[in-house]
């Protein structure tokens, strides 16, 4: 078994040669909200004994993991970070994160290996990037009161960081600068944006407007588009069918409720004068079996006036 000497040397001159992966430096990007893997796979842990290590936030230490002799793990960390239990038996020592936030952008993180003398070699090393998208931009078309101008509003909401909008009129040109005014504003208790832009520009009705939100960092672009002047009614036309049609439909319901109620109604009468005439259909039978087949006290007093007459 190699000591802490032995252990520090083999680890000094794998770094040294290029052999411990992951060494250099490379960016991961993280979903705001999400778990994230940062990579790092040293085979050489497969063959170490009473090996310690650090995930280091820069200075901070975000993880502290000792595998003994025995198999047993002792694992301390910040926020439920975690390494694989495996990672002895596979090299591979990524550290995974629960949930990444905007305050973790452009932070390096970097894998130590700890020697019984507390020493410590880097092994790996990975810049963390933090972005979270933009919601589908509203824009709305407002035609001016005064003038010939009209006025585009653009918002976006809940992305980060901080996006580029571009605007394009019928899809090829720019606005003339000075025309756009763009507010980004964060959201209340966190660090995501919310975007703004207003366009103010002379053209005629039948002009398309797009408005887009570019998130660089995740390479997305969400686009909304006002083609024409007409495109509003359209919308409101839209409306004003479903507003016909549901009311129609609250109509016809409301007619076959009625229906139904009044046939329901209709059919407890019936079924209370069939038993009406079924119980006075009963008491009738019942009085005509009486006098064809009078009962034991009717025979009695019959039979005993028959004899008194007799004698």
């Amino acid at each position: 078994m190699p000591g802490p000497g032995g252990l520090w040397s083999a680890g000094l001159l794998l770094c040294v040669l290029g052999v411990c992966a992951c060494l250099g430096e490379e960016c991961v990007l993280g979903i705001v909200g999400r778990p994230i893997f940062l990579p790092c796979f040293y085979p050489q842990l497969l063959t170490s004994v009473n090996v310690s290590i650090e995930w280091r936030r820069d200075e901070e230490v975000v993880l502290r993991a000792t595998w003994r002799e025995d198999g047993d793990v002792e694992e301390w960390s910040v926020n439920r970070a975690s390494v694989s239990a495996q990672a002895l038996q596979t090299g591979n020592i990524s550290l995974e994160l629960p949930s990444v936030y905007p305050e973790h952008n452009k932070t390096n993180f970097s894998l130590f290996i700890i020697s019984e003398g507390n020493h410590s070699v880097a092994l790996c090393s990975v810049c963390l990037r933090i972005a979270a998208s933009f919601s589908f931009p509203q824009l709305q078309r407002e035609e001016a009161v005064q003038g010939n101008q009209t006025s585009f509003l653009c918002h976006s909401s809940g992305g980060f960081p901080e996006p580029e909008v571009r605007w394009l009129i019928d899809n090829t040109s720019e606005p003339p600068e000075g025309a756009v005014k763009t507010v980004v504003t964060p959201v209340p208790d966190t660090q995501l944006y919310n975007i703004t832009s207003h366009l103010m520009v002379n053209i005629s009705k039948d002009t398309s407007v797009s408005c887009s939100i570019e998130n660089l960092t995740m390479n997305e672009t969400v686009t909304a588009t006002s083609i024409g002047a007409d495109d509003s009614p359209v919308v409101s036309r839209a409306s004003e069918a479903m507003w016909i049609f549901s009311t129609a439909l609250s109509v016809v319901v409301g007619v076959m409720v009625v229906i139904g109620v009044g046939y329901q109604i209709h059919l407890d009468r019936i079924s209370k004068r069939k038993k009406k005439e079924y119980q006075y259909e009963q008491q009738h039978s019942n009085r005509r079996y009486k006098r064809r087949f009078p009962n034991k006290e009717e025979t009695e007093a019959m039979t005993s006036e028959k004899i008194e007459t007799d004698v």
